[in-house]
């Protein structure tokens, strides 16, 4: 158990001792200042106002049940009742030393280990990937590999949209260029510009535009030539995404897509098998679910469309599709989607009629995790100067590029391919903080400057203090591994304590779906490292003294590094 689980079982038994009923919170909180402990119990006051007792008087009784006398040397009243715990340094230096030694810093693994789906980035193969999946996708990836780091079995879909009425218009596009192999591959080598070229032909070319919708009927019949020319289009577009998804340091591959057209079998059959369920009602044609829940400002129930008028499915049908795929084939017992927060309405539509429809069972876990929208210094949605979308790539080359001119201008004589992989691992890494480092369900402002800034909470900074940590080993050479770790002053508890608090700041993360818990965490840690390596001196100590602050020092780079990559963020030895 962390240190916030030990709290929390050992305060709770001692409040129910004092008289509250079972399972009454100790409500376990970080202080903010040194004088004040480490953790504080902040559970006292509501349980004294249920038993209509005074809060230090509570405290007093809980106090008297509470041991802790193996992990704090001290436990005070402050306040109107508020626990003030300070942990013993000896204990501190016991698991640390636990946390050098052991796997994965010692973070234990889950008793009850989850098949977790994860639906996460899902762009439209139509087009190249741009600013808008960044979020989604970058978001979704840390969740991965948080949940892998502390034992889930993790399966991520890449749910990417591959069918539809816009490919038999690229379709027509393409077979009109299939004279001439150079041209075609050429063409695509530009996604956005061949979608460009498509609807303006579309749209200016009746006779284009007939063969446009004769594409997407033999695309849905499973007209063999069709599909072979629509396998072309996508394996490119595709290879567009692995692409970013390898320059962003993203774990997804090809073997996580599961596309829209992996479900087109089983729509006519989720259709059916909601009118079995007695869910359908037609409306104008077409076949919807209307459920009492999912009302609008004027108090109608607003439907979910499954089937068109004439035939055609809509998102909610293949969502509904996919949700029995991941449970009946992927067995999962909890499935998160990283999704715009503007999908909030389908997917609580979606999640509900499955329940009801009994494509999932009732107990299994549906998050929707949303996120807002990645913004201008215009205050509106991030944009190319015309109003056009960004690709992702050219903002992931500008980034590198901007990292690029900084590296060359701070640090001249480094050669040139370390100039080149400091510039990819600190502009991707700013790109990507800047983003995890916010809250996931806010907006949030682009900022060039504020994100490869070396001061405040970014990536360069975490990135910088690893590289001042490695420079100091550098300095020092070899030392002693095995002396005694002894933290005497009060920056050394404090750094400590911080270092400890991996462990609760990934449960939270793992619950929540919020890498923002985890970017504070870190930024946190470097603050208390400066802090420490003001006051303490390593170098210049004595021997002992040298050692121990080495290890402490050894141990912060080790979190530093174990947490960013659990970001998908790379660090460096030298900057």
């Amino acid at each position: 158990m962390n240190i916030r689980q030990v709290l929390d079982q050992r305060i709770s038994t001692a409040l129910i001792s004092a008289g509250a009923t079972e399972g009454t919170p100790a409500v376990i909180k970080q202080s903010n200042k040194a004088e004040f402990g480490h953790y504080q119990a902040n559970g006292v006051m509501g349980v004294a106002k249920k038993l209509k007792m005074n809060p230090r008087q509570l405290a007093t009784k809980v106090l008297e049940a509470l041991d802790l006398s193996d992990i704090a040397d001290k436990v005070e009243i402050a306040g109107p009742g508020f626990l003030n715990i300070h942990l013993k340094p000896d204990w501190l230096s016991q698991q640390l030393e636990l946390a050098l030694s052991a796997d994965k810093l010692n973070i234990e693994q889950v008793e009850n280990p989850q098949t977790v789906v994860i639906d996460y980035s899902g762009p439209n193969l139509a087009k190249e990937m741009h600013v808008g999946h960044l979020r989604s996708t970058i978001i979704g990836d840390v969740i991965v590999r948080v949940l892998r780091f502390i034992g889930h079995k993790v399966i991520p879909q890449n749910h990417v949209g591959d069918w539809g009425t816009q490919f038999g218009m690229l379709l027509a596009h393409m077979n009109s260029l299939q004279a001439s192999d150079n041209e075609l591959s050429m063409q695509l080598s530009d996604l956005e510009g061949f979608y460009r070229e498509a609807k303006k032909r579309f749209d200016a070319e009746p006779d284009f535009a007939e063969t446009a919708r004769n594409y997407v009927v033999k695309l849905q019949a499973g007209d063999s030539a069709c599909l072979v020319l629509w396998q072309q289009f996508i394996d490119i577009s595709l290879q567009h995404c692995e692409d970013v998804y390898k320059r962003l340091n993203v774990l997804l591959t090809r073997d996580d897509v599961m596309p829209e057209s992996g479900y087109n079998d089983d729509l006519s059959r989720v259709v059916i098998d909601l009118k079995n369920a007695n869910l359908l009602t037609e409306d104008q044609g077409a076949q919807c679910v209307f459920l009492d829940e999912f009302k609008g400002k004027d108090d109608k129930i607003l439907p979910a469309i499954v089937q068109k008028s004439n035939g055609g499915y809509l998102y909610a049908t293949t969502d509904l599709a996919a949700l029995r795929y991941r449970h009946h084939k992927l067995q999962a017992n909890r499935i998160l989607y990283f999704v715009d927060a503007r999908q909030s309405l389908h997917l609580n539509q979606v999640f509900s009629i499955a329940k009801k429809a009994n494509f999932v069972p009732l107990a299994i876990k549906l998050e929707h995790m949303a996120f807002g929208t990645m913004m201008g210094k215009n205050g509106k949605p991030f944009a190319t100067r015309d109003g056009g979308t960004v690709k992702l790539i050219d903002l992931l080359k500008e980034a590198e590029q901007r990292a690029l001119d900084m590296v060359n201008e701070k640090n001249p004589d480094l050669d040139e391919a370390e100039r080149k992989t400091v510039a990819h691992t600190v502009g991707i890494g700013a790109v990507k903080y800047a983003d995890l480092s916010k809250n996931r369900s806010s907006d949030y402002i682009f900022n060039w400057d504020t994100m490869l800034s070396f001061e405040g909470n970014t990536a360069p900074y975490l990135q910088y203090a690893y590289a001042r940590i490695q420079s100091i080993f550098r300095k020092a050479g070899e030392f002693d591994s095995n002396a005694a770790l002894d933290l005497i002053e009060v920056a050394e508890k404090q750094l400590a304590v911080k270092l400890l608090q991996l462990p609760e700041t990934i449960e939270l993360v793992a619950k929540d779906g919020t890498p923002n818990t985890l970017c504070n965490y870190l930024f946190e840690l470097a603050g208390n490292f400066m802090t420490f390596y003001e006051s303490c001196p390593i170098l210049k100590a004595e021997k002992e003294v040298k050692n121990s602050r080495l290890k402490l020092a050894k141990l912060t780079a080790e979190t530093l590094e174990t947490g960013l990559d659990l970001l998908g963020i790379k660090v460096l030895k030298r900057m």
